[in-house]
């Protein structure tokens, strides 16, 4: 019953018209909500690759101090003494 009055419905030009332009907003509904999605998910990945930035960053400070430290009593005594520290 549904489908005869559905066909019966969509045999009329307007109808037609209505549909068409119905699925068109549908259509462009969709790609604007798609394109939200994406802009969204661009904006996580960026601020997901600022913060490893700035951990390397971090991390390369502290190896590079890690590089320049004293290997023992003896050297940091020396480094005290010569005003290096």
């Amino acid at each position: 019953m549904w489908a005869s009055l559905l066909v019966g419905l969509l045999t009329r030009p307007w109808a037609r018209r209505a549909a068409a332009l119905a699925l068109g907003a549908l259509t462009i509904a969709l790609f604007i909500l798609n394109l939200r999605r994406s802009g969204e998910r661009a904006g996580r990945a960026a601020e997901r690759l600022d913060q490893l930035e700035r951990t390397n960053a971090i991390q390369r400070q502290m190896l590079d101090a890690a590089s320049r430290r004293p290997r023992n009593r003896d050297d940091l005594l020396e480094r005290l003494r010569g005003g290096e520290f």
